[in-house]
Formats: structure tokens, sequence, C-alpha cells
């Protein structure tokens, strides 16, 4: 079972985990980003705009996280630790045994793309991941269109293992999505 109250900190940033109590910057951060993020995530009906719905997305990550199925850091700026949420980054689909391996997702504010923040709170959670998950491997699919993503897990050290073929449905349409995989240099079996 995972914490589910952890905080990390860098130079910039606090990545935590949120609860209830954090719904409306929730809410905010889903509606200042609905028409940037349109292209990069599933098509999203009317409800999933709602406070009332994103209230029921944070309730079932509270619950992925303490089940060990996921960790989910939304992303502040140190010098508002408390204040408006620019970006989230999750490793979920977390499975044991044989595999020590899960799925990377992450997303930022419009406003604040470009500065660095997403590889400076990839780059915490990745540590995270290996210090404290003693996971061996963490795998990111990415459209090829989506550059900039792909430059920030490739300056992370991740290797591409291939192309997905309409991988995920995405904005209504499929998918093509390249399979970038990082390997835990430091794995030890526990």
């Amino acid at each position: 079972m995972n914490k589910i109250n952890v905080t990390l900190r860098t130079k910039h940033l606090t990545l935590r985990m949120i609860d209830e109590s954090d719904i409306s910057k929730v809410h905010e951060f889903v509606m200042r980003n609905k028409e940037a993020l349109i292209p990069w995530e599933p098509a999203r009906s009317d409800e999933y705009y709602t406070m009332a719905f994103q209230k029921q997305l944070v309730q079932s990550d509270m619950q992925s996280i303490h089940s060990g199925q996921s960790v989910k850091f939304w992303i502040c700026k140190n010098d508002q630790p408390q204040g408006d949420l620019i970006g989230t980054v999750t490793l979920n689909n977390i499975v044991r045994g044989a595999f020590q391996s899960c799925h990377l997702g992450y997303r930022m504010d419009i406003a604040e793309r470009s500065k660095g923040y997403m590889k400076e709170a990839l780059a915490r959670t990745i540590s995270y991941a290996w210090e404290e998950l003693n996971l061996h491997r963490i795998e990111a699919n990415i459209m090829p269109r989506n550059t900039a993503s792909l430059r920030a897990v490739e300056k992370l050290g991740f290797k591409q293992e291939g192309l997905a073929h309409d991988y995920l449905r995405i904005n209504g349409e499929w998918e093509d999505h390249i399979h970038m995989v990082l390997l835990n240099p430091y794995w030890e079996e526990q």
C-alpha cells in the first residue's frame, strides 16, 4: 500500500498528492487548459468539465494510490506550494512481481510550458519511482507529433523501443504512439 500524502520538492517545484480539499484548484486547471489539452487526451464529455466529475476523478485517484496501483503528483511552483496547480505527473498501471513496471503520464499548464518545469518534475518523480517504489521500468507512450514531450523524456534517458500503431484513441482518433522506456540503473531485487 502506498502513502497518499507524499510531497516532493525540486529547485522550482512542489509535487504533491492532493485530496478533496483541492477540487476547486483541479477544476480551475482543467478549465484553464481545456483547449490546450484536447489534441493530447481522449475526447471528453461536457460532464468531464464539471466540478462533480473532477471530484469523482480525485477520489478515484486517491483509491488507486492507496491500493498501490498508481502515484499521482500535482505540480505547484515553490513560491506558491498551495497555489495554482500547473500540471500532473502520474505513474499508473504499477505492476509488481516479475515486471516491477509502470506507465508514465504527464501534462503541463499551457502558460507554463517550455520553461523546463516538466523535465524537472519528471526527473524528481523518476527518482521517487526508483528509490521509494523500487520499480525497474517506466514506460511512456507518446504520439510522434508530440515533439516537446518526446524531447522531455529523451533528455531524461528514455529510449525508443518501437511504434505502436493505433495505440490510443485521442480526441476521437486512433493515434500511433512511440513506446519510450527508461530502466532503473540502480535496481536491486528486494
